[in-house]
Order: C-alpha cells, then sequence, then structure tokens
C-alpha cells in the first residue's frame, strides 16, 4: 500500500461513473453488516473458546474470497485486479489470521465486542445507507434535471416547428385570402410572435448546453466526490471500531498482545483514500461528452441560428433582459450565502475528523448535503438568468437602459378589460393578466413580455383615462385592415362591372369581349379566316343581321355587400381626395400611405379653415 501526495477523487477520475460507484459504495456499506454479524458471532463463540474460533477465521476468510473483487474494485471493473485487494481487505486478512492465532477467550469480552462494537456498527451502517440513498436521489434528481432541460428544449424546438408553420399558413393565406390586408397584418403579426418564439428556443438551447456543462464538470463530480468521501468515512469509522476491538482484544489478552499490536499496526495503515485509490485505477476508462446542442430551422421554415433583432424582438429581449437582471442581483447574494455555508460545514467536519471538536459528523454531513442541494438549486436559477443576459446583450446589446419599465402585478380581471397593447378582450375563467402600478397599463399574460417599455411614470385618475383611451385606439387601429394593399403587394388596377349580357352565341373569347362593352358599343365578333372552318357553308346565323338581345339588371340589383365591407350610401356622401405626398407612421395610431393614393376624408382638417 504506497503512500500518495495528491489522492484524486471520483469526480475528476471517473466522470459519467455514478451508478458503478454507487454499487461499490453500497457494496461497502453492506460489508458493514456482514462485520457486524462477525462481531456477534464471534461474541457467542468466545463463550465456546477457541475451537469454534477456528472455524469463524475460517467462515469469514471464505467470505472475504467471494466478495474479495466486488469490495476492492467493484462488480464491474475495467480491468481485473488479480489477486490484488484493497486496503481494508489486506486489513481485514491480518485481522482474520490473528484471530486464527488466538484459542482463549472470556465471557466478558464476548460481551463487550457485541456492546462495543456490534451494535456501534449496525447504527453507522443504517446511518450510511441513508446517507448513500440520499446521494443516489439526488444524482437521480440531477440525472431528471437534465433530461428535463432536454425535454424543454425539445418542448421548445416543437413551439418553434409550430410557430413557423403557422407562419406558412399565414403566408399562404396571404395568396387566397379576400381580404389581403388582414391577412397580410396577420402573417406579419405571427413573424414577429415566430421570431420571439425562435429567440426563446435558442436561449433555451444555451441554457441546455451550460446546464449540460455544469452536470458533468461540477454537479455530478460534486456528488461523486461527497460519495467518495462517504466511503471513506465509512472506512474510517470501520478502522475506529476495528481499533475499538483490537484494544478490546489487547486488555482481555495479555498473552495475545503481540498480535493484537500488529492487527492495530495493519489497521491504522489503512488510510481512508487508498481503496479509492484502487477502485479508480480498475475502473477507469474513456469518457466522452456530449455536444452541445446547437440550432435546429424548422424544417418548413428556412432559418438561420441568428437572434430576431427587429423593433417587436428587441421589446420581447429587453423584457427578457430586463427580468433576468433584475433576478441576477439576489440570486448570486443567495448562491454566495449558501457557499459560506458550505464551506463552513466542511471545515467543521473536518475539526470533527481531526479531533478539535465533538460533534455528531453524521449529522453534519446530513445538514452539509442539504445545504448543497439548496446551493445546487440556487445556482441553477443564476446561471440561467446569467446565460439569458449574456446571450441577449451579445447580440443587441444593454437594451433596458434608458428603458421606463412598467411596475405589473397579476392581476384578474373581474370585469371586462381589453388588453392594450393587442387590444382583445382578457376574458375566460380565470381572466388573468398584468396592470401596471403606475400607470394602468393592462395585457394578458401572453402579451406582457411583448410591452414596449414606455410607462410614464405615476398617473392620476384622469391622466390614467386618458391614456388608457389613447392606448385603446392604438391597439384598435392595430386590427383594422390597412386601406391599401401592403408595401410588397404591387396595387391592382380597379375593377368594374359592366352590364352583364345574355348573349344566344357561343364562343369563350367572344363572350369575354362582350361582357367588357356595352351593349350599344357591342358588334359582331369577326373570326378570322385562318381559324374559320373550311368544310363548312356560312349560315343564316352568320350573315343575317344580329338579334336585340336580353339585357341582365345592374349589378346594384341582385348582389348584396361583401362581408365585411362598409355599405355605401350610393356614393354621395363620402369625399375622397388623393394624397400629394407620402406620409410615413410617425408612432402608434398613424398609417403609411403613398403618393397618389386615393382616401376617403372622414373629418375635415380644422386647420385649413382657419381664419
Amino acid at each position: 500500500m504506497a503512500e500518495v501526495d495528491v489522492a484524486p477523487t471520483f469526480g475528476s477520475e471517473l466522470k459519467d461513473g455514478f451508478k458503478p460507484a454507487n454499487t461499490w459504495v453500497a457494496n461497502g456499506i453492506a460489508w458493514l453488516d456482514d462485520i457486524q454479524s462477525f462481531y456477534r458471532e464471534r461474541s457467542a463463540i468466545e463463550k465456546e473458546y477457541s475451537a469454534k474460533l477456528n472455524a469463524l477465521a475460517k467462515k469469514y476468510f471464505e467470505k472475504k474470497a467471494k466478495k474479495s473483487a466486488s469490495l476492492s474494485v467493484g462488480d464491474t471493473p475495467t480491468m481485473t485486479p488479480g489477486s490484488l485487494e484493497s486496503a481494508s481487505l489486506t486489513t481485514w486478512t491480518t485481522h482474520l489470521t490473528t484471530l486464527e492465532s488466538r484459542a482463549e477467550e472470556h465471557e466478558r469480552y464476548g460481551n463487550e465486542l457485541v456492546t462495543k462494537v456490534a451494535d456501534p456498527l449496525k447504527v453507522i451502517s443504517g446511518r450510511f445507507e441513508e446517507l448513500r440513498k440520499r446521494h443516489v436521489e439526488y444524482a437521480e434528481r440531477l440525472e431528471k434535471e437534465r433530461e428535463s432541460s432536454y425535454a424543454d428544449l425539445r418542448k421548445q424546438k416543437t413551439k418553434y416547428d409550430a410557430a413557423c408553420q403557422e407562419v406558412e399558413s399565414k403566408r399562404k393565406k396571404t395568396e387566397s385570402s379576400f381580404d389581403k390586408a388582414k391577412a397580410q397584418s396577420s402573417f406579419q403579426q405571427q413573424i414577429q410572435e415566430m421570431n420571439n418564439v425562435k429567440n426563446t428556443y435558442l436561449i433555451a438551447i444555451n441554457v441546455t448546453n451550460k446546464q449540460k456543462e455544469k452536470y458533468y464538470h461540477e454537479y455530478l463530480p460534486e456528488v461523486m466526490d461527497s460519495l467518495q468521501d462517504l466511503s471513506e468515512f465509512r472506512t474510517i469509522k470501520l478502522n475506529s471500531l476495528w481499533t475499538v476491538a483490537a484494544n478490546l482484544e489487547s486488555a482481555m489478552l495479555q498473552q495475545s498482545l503481540g498480535q493484537i499490536q500488529h492487527l492495530t499496526q495493519e489497521i491504522t495503515r489503512n488510510q481512508p483514500h487508498l481503496d479509492s485509490m484502487m477502485y479508480i485505477r480498475h475502473n477507469m476508462g474513456a469518457f466522452q461528452e456530449p455536444a452541445d446542442k446547437v440550432f435546429e430551422p424548422s424544417p418548413v421554415w428556412h432559418d438561420d441560428e441568428s437572434m430576431a433583432i427587429d423593433d417587436p424582438a428587441k421589446v420581447y429581449l429587453r423584457n427578457v433582459l430586463n427580468k433576468s437582471k433584475s433576478q441576477l442581483g439576489e440570486l448570486r447574494r443567495e448562491v454566495d450565502k449558501k457557499r459560506r455555508e458550505v464551506e463552513g460545514l466542511k471545515r467543521t467536519k473536518q475539526n470533527i475528523r481531526d479531533g478539535r471538536e465533538q460533534k455528531d459528523e453524521v449529522a453534519v454531513i446530513g445538514q452539509l448535503f442539504m445545504i448543497q442541494e439548496d446551493l445546487h438549486q440556487a445556482d441553477r436559477k443564476r446561471l440561467t438568468a446569467e446565460v439569458e443576459t449574456s446571450t441577449i446583450t451579445s447580440v443587441v446589446g444593454d437594451v433596458t437602459l434608458g428603458a421606463r419599465n412598467h411596475n405589473f402585478k397579476s392581476q384578474t380581471f373581474k370585469i371586462p378589460t381589453n388588453c392594450d397593447l393587442c387590444g382583445e378582450r382578457i376574458w375566460g375563467l380565470s381572466a388573468k393578466g398584468f396592470d401596471c402600478r403606475d400607470c394602468g397599463y393592462t395585457c394578458h399574460s401572453k402579451c406582457e413580455m411583448k410591452v414596449p417599455a414606455e410607462c410614464p411614470g405615476e398617473l392620476n385618475k384622469e391622466e390614467r383615462k386618458k391614456i388608457k383611451q389613447e392606448r385603446q385606439e392604438a391597439a384598435n387601429a392595430l386590427l383594422k385592415p390597412s386601406s391599401g394593399p401592403p408595401d410588397h403587394v404591387a396595387e391592382l388596377p380597379a375593377l368594374s362591372r359592366s352590364e352583364t349580357i345574355n348573349s344566344v352565341n357561343s364562343g369563350y373569347a367572344a363572350s369575354a369581349q362582350r361582357s367588357m362593352t356595352s351593349p350599344s358599343e357591342e358588334t359582331p365578333p369577326e373570326i378570322p379566316s385562318a381559324t374559320r372552318p373550311t368544310s363548312i357553308a356560312p349560315t343564316a346565323s352568320t350573315t343575317t343581321a344580329r338579334k336585340n338581345r336580353v339585357v341582365a339588371p345592374p349589378p346594384s340589383a341582385y348582389i348584396s355587400e361583401l362581408p365585411g365591407s362598409v355599405p355605401s350610401s350610393n356614393g354621395s356622401s363620402e369625399k375622397k381626395g388623393k394624397m400629394l405626398y407620402t406620409f410615413e407612421a410617425g408612432g402608434d395610431g398613424e398609417l403609411s400611405v403613398q403618393e397618389g393614393r386615393e382616401v376617403v376624408i372622414l373629418e375635415p382638417d380644422s386647420r385649413l379653415h382657419a381664419p
């Protein structure tokens, strides 16, 4: 058993090897029951003297031989140990050898073995097993958290794909919808929603990758190191109890003092890290860390991994960044506080082992593990907030500077209320949303992250009422279709309907020509000689004068207004005008209009009639 300067740890050497290491530690803890039963059986055998001692030593030599490999290197080592045994097993071998050399025992010695060795072994075995199970539960929770992060990422991917699919659906509707303006507006809104979902997906990728990195390089190694510490602590306690048993033998059997002193020396050589060293050497294998997650474009929407940074997206990113930054300071303070508590308990544990403090070390380890769990939860939240902050600021910078954030609070609206962002009603069984404590801005829960940071500050009742009306007008204007086609759609020439003619003549080209002229201007269509059949002689219908046709009533007599259109009153009450120059919208509630566009004057400009 060679001395080492720096003992390697499970977390740094074995990486993702928790399950086999846990099995190894469990075997070591279960082994305490064997040792406990050994001392209990020995207590009974001690009363029958040396004849029974030889049989007992032989029995536990056999048990050790069966468990030698699993106790030394685990159940599934990457390299077989051969005839080598762990330090603890070597010490155990010396112990049994010493037992074989002793043939005289005493009744009192047998009783002391039960009270001072077997019972403490039973107690610490149960407590060690409880701590080991907590390690297992924590490791499983870490794995579930990792899988949950992967699942959340897949959900975000699914949402992104669904948003892309919806964008594609909206795009197709713009091509087939009768109301082009409304369909195009819906298409643009869906693109903004898709960009928000995409940004959330990209953020989730970064968070998942960071959590994955922390899992394999910090969270899991910490659990592995703690599991190793538990195993070494078990060895320390086992050494302590072995020493007690050895001292009992030394006091009771002066004749066997030489053998007992040798056994004690062997026990003191059994350093806690030596078993771990042997296990590590025989279980080291190649470790391949999973690759980072990357952006996967939707199969129906061609896109890249760059974040959307248009104005609506910046509003959303600003709100996400503001929320993350507001939480980051408190989370960092909480993490620092938990770290100090953990370090303090680690010092206390070391002081107990060094004999400077008299406390229950198992209870201290349990408390330490509980605080480490709290530290892990707080650090995950801190890490998420930091990654969100760095991801957003690396793309658009710190967009929260100069922002006038709303002081939102969660609200359940018991009366009909409209959202100041989208203009739609906040309704439903719960009717949950948010309103600003300062200016009274109301919005859906889903619209919270889309609200621009333009809070005017605390307002009185009259000011709130006035700004509420302005916001609702601006929101309602977004819901109305624009008077013209979008900028990227060419304006078609105006269509007009002529009187429908019921013709007795057939032929698609001729009927199409007649439908575009008035009855008084209509002339018989001429058939080119190149297309006139030569095998048919002219008939009376082609040589005589055209008969009078029956004229259908005008369309207004039998065609109603289209759905969604505004009925007109003969057009006499509408005042129309034409834009002399192009007007660009300068804010909410305004529309951009191109030069030459015809408009309907709803209200005359009072400035034109000013004296």
